[in-house]
């Protein structure tokens, strides 16, 4: 005869309350990610260009931004980005709607990306070049192929510039035939400047202004009102790889966000190395050497509060013990020749990543401890049985079946680091550095350069910039990018602790 267990005492609301915490948090998330990538990645979209007339018989072209209500509270406003703030002294136009009479797109009106004063909306009247003057429906073609041409020398003209020019810069003291060489490189750049130059484009604004636009400070032409949806995922594309590939511009409100990439995932990766053997080492010492006493409980405790301290207080530490500290003690060992100008003696890579490592030390020793104190104790006793040593079996039974807790130490580890700014900004990160701290110069790893992070552009661009309004955008887009680079990083080291917890076997759960 069966025994009938007894009924499950009611838990009440309570797991009901939990999932239903789960779900919101889960719906706030994808909301954040949503919203960043509609206004991120919507940036890159070629909108359509409306030209208005208005009642009181003026024009402007624009894309539409928002419509809101008046102050007033009477009629309702439309933000235009009319551009062209060389002529106009700004970017974005009020417009009253009950002021709007006609709203057109007319397929010939065209957008200019340029160096200087930003985009240009209006008419190409003529394009007066090298090979003659074209005028009317002649000058679209003949400016798309000038233009990709004066784009391929660019492309040349810069990679002269970073791949010869500026290496033999910084060996032209210590190698006397790098003059001759630097002044043919030199020489080649001049060439390729002068074969862009010559082109000078007419244009004109929808109510009638003319300007005279030299086409080497042009970096690209398009019509949106007569691109197909084809043409226009085409062109949204390239504008998310340029985003993606090129180095910032116009005090990084232009442009792309690479070296900013680069210098994040650098960081973090320098960072890793560093804090993981000394957590972990810190971590085995608490758990498996030292006598479990008061100090020790102490030692504890102390570490688990520093996880707690404001970042900022880290930065502060860097920038007097290891940038001042050290760094200007290596100068006057070791580069004294190049004093005043410091070479360790200020912020660069390699001091952001101790910074950092520091900060994070205290989340992977407490990651490894509880992996450590979830390894039965059968475990250690069964291989000291065996005839193994301690060392024996800490570093082949306890360690194995600890890594994947170490792994997840490390993961919360880089999803604060890469995130953090404010110890950034005293002990390294540059506002604009171009140059990667990676190149072909030995020892090809410059630790001593300052670095780009995608934290403190997202800052930058929001927080300094001329234009908040133009920047935002880029804002969006660049905190999209930089939470998916966490999630690369993390996701590798979460696939990394999968692999290795399905290899060595899963803790038991306490």
């Amino acid at each position: 005869m069966s025994r009938r267990l007894p009924r499950a005492r009611g838990e009440g609301p309570w797991p009901w309350l939990a999932a239903g915490s789960v779900a919101l948090s889960l719906l706030m998330l994808g909301g954040l990610l949503a919203l960043l990538a509609v206004r991120g990645l919507g940036h890159f979209w070629p909108a359509a260009v409306e030209q208005v007339a208005l009642a009181d018989g003026r024009l402007l072209a624009g894309q539409p931004v928002r419509e809101e209500r008046r102050f007033d509270g009477e009629g309702r406003e439309r933000l235009y980005r009319t551009d062209n703030r060389d002529l106009d002294g700004g970017i974005w136009t009020w417009v009253a709607v009950e002021a709007i009479e006609r709203v057109e797109t007319p397929r010939e009106l065209l957008v200019l990306e340029r160096r200087r004063w930003g985009s240009f909306v209006g008419w190409l009247v003529a394009m007066e070049g090298v090979d003659g003057r074209h005028a009317g429906e002649a000058a679209w073609p003949a400016l798309q192929a000038r233009l990709a041409e004066i784009q391929a020398l660019r492309r040349e003209r810069d990679e002269l510039r970073d791949r010869v020019v500026v290496p033999l810069v910084r060996r032209l003291e210590q190698e006397a035939g790098s003059r001759a060489e630097l002044a043919e490189a030199n020489a080649r750049i001049r060439a390729l400047q002068a074969r862009m130059g010559g082109d000078t484009l007419v244009l004109e604004s929808v109510d009638g202004r003319r300007l005279e636009q030299p086409l080497e400070e042009v970096l690209r032409a398009w019509r949106p009102n007569a691109m197909s949806p084809l043409d226009k995922l085409a062109a949204w594309g390239q504008g998310v790889w340029r985003f993606l590939a090129e180095d910032p511009r116009a005090a990084n409100s232009a442009g792309g966000v690479w070296p900013a990439i680069f210098g994040t995932v650098l960081m973090v990766l320098l960072m890793s190395v560093v804090v993981t053997p000394f957590g972990v080492l810190a971590g085995i010492y608490l758990n498996e050497v030292a006598h479990q006493g008061p100090l020790t409980r102490m030692v504890r405790i102390g570490v688990r509060n520093l996880a707690g301290v404001p970042s900022i207080v880290y930065g502060v530490f860097g920038l007097g013990v290891f940038v001042y500290g050290i760094g200007g003690s290596l100068d006057e060992w070791f580069f004294a020749e190049a004093l005043p100008s410091p070479t360790f003696g200020t912020g660069g890579l390699l001091w952001a990543s101790l910074t950092l490592a520091l900060l994070t030390l205290p989340v992977v020793i407490v990651a490894t401890e509880e992996g450590l104190a979830r390894v039965p104790d059968h475990q250690r006793e069964g291989a000291l049985a065996l005839g193994a040593t301690r060392m024996e079996m800490l570093t082949r039974v306890v360690l194995p079946m600890t890594m994947p807790a170490m792994l997840t130490g490390l993961i919360l580890a880089v999803a604060r680091a890469a995130g953090e700014v404010a110890p950034l900004m005293l002990v390294g990160v540059a506002k604009l550095a171009p140059q990667v701290p990676v190149d072909g110069d030995f020892p090809f790893l410059h630790l001593e350069r300052k670095f780009m992070h995608l934290g403190y552009h997202i800052y930058d661009v929001a927080f300094h910039g001329g234009d908040v309004q133009a920047a935002l955008p880029l804002v969006y887009a660049t905190a999209l990018l930089l939470v998916l680079v966490i999630l690369v990083l993390n996701l590798t080291a979460i696939f990394l602790r999968h692999h290795l917890r399905a290899r060595h076997g899963a803790l038991p759960r306490h």
